[in-house]
């Protein structure tokens, strides 16, 4: 059965009743839960890669441990599904950094932007017709540390000090891949917007 095509929208009560059949191992309740989370995982997933193959490597390997944690999760406050999609995002950005550490490292200063843009303003009203899913794409398009550093610090609101310490990178390094990932980020949403002026001229 294909899980991602059969999300199931969880009550309170529901959630609440699959995470501790979840802590007895489960396997119907684990189904119910990789099912109804799979979308919101894969979206936070999709952010730190730029290939499908690489995300569904996160996103599994992040469910399993969430399943492998989910006996000491404890609702952090009074909304339980939020609460818990709050747990599962941590989880879910955490073990990205573990497939970045473990696959990119090596990328995490690309000498390509060693070099100045010289990017033509970009409009507010010309960011505003680009899609969400075209700025998602201009952000997986990013070099692999500027896109790591990138998501923590923008997304996430992980501190440079942080982002340093889960990477292994200085802080000084943490603040540089942010302003090169935002130049490379700008040239990127610029080129995307010239190609959807071009093609509504058309």
């Amino acid at each position: 059965m294909d899980l991602k095509q059969h999300t199931y929208l969880l009550t309170a009560e529901e959630l609440t009743y699959h995470v501790e059949a979840c802590g007895h191992n489960s396997r119907e309740s684990q189904k119910v839960i990789y099912g109804s989370f799979y979308g919101y995982a894969m979206a936070i997933c999709d952010r730190y890669v730029n290939n499908q193959d690489d995300a569904v490597e996160i996103l599994n390997d992040g469910f399993l441990k969430v399943f492998r944690e989910i006996h000491h999760y404890k609702p952090a406050y009074a909304d339980v599904v939020s609460s818990f999609k709050g747990w599962l995002r941590k989880i879910m950005v955490f073990t990205a950094i573990d497939h970045y550490r473990k696959n990119q490292k090596h990328q995490l200063v690309n000498s390509l932007d060693d070099r100045v843009y010289h990017i033509p303003a970009v409009s507010e009203d010309a960011l505003g017709k680009l899609s969400y899913d075209e700025i998602i794409r201009a952000v997986q398009d990013l070099s692999p540390g500027y896109r790591t550093v990138f998501n923590l610090f923008i997304i996430e609101g992980l501190s440079h000090e942080e982002i340093a310490n889960h990477l292994g990178i200085s802080t000084g390094t943490s603040k540089s891949n942010l302003s090169k990932a935002r130049r490379q980020l700008q040239q990127l949403l610029f080129k995307k917007n010239e190609i959807s002026i071009a093609r509504n001229a058309v």
